[in-house]
């Protein structure tokens, strides 16, 4: 996966948590430990997993910065 690719960080910054406590929420809102939890447990399938593995990794990283006007543009 390229971390790089505009469409795939634009898509952290539009599409929201389908389900659960965070339902609603913007995945690059999710809060730490709940990326963390996911981790431990393993991502669900599909694009939706990609999505959070990718969130977590940028938060593992301290790459958030990336997001940043990419969230102003919303």
């Amino acid at each position: 996966m390229d971390i790089f690719n505009k469409e795939i960080l634009l898509s952290l910054v539009q599409h929201k948590m389908p389900y659960g406590k965070y339902k609603d929420v913007l995945l690059c809102n999710l809060p730490e430990h709940y990326l963390v939890w996911y981790h431990n447990k393993g991502f669900p399938p599909g694009k939706l997993g990609q999505q959070l593995g990718l969130m977590y990794e940028i938060r593992l990283n301290g790459l958030e910065y990336l997001l940043h006007e990419l969230k102003k543009m919303q």
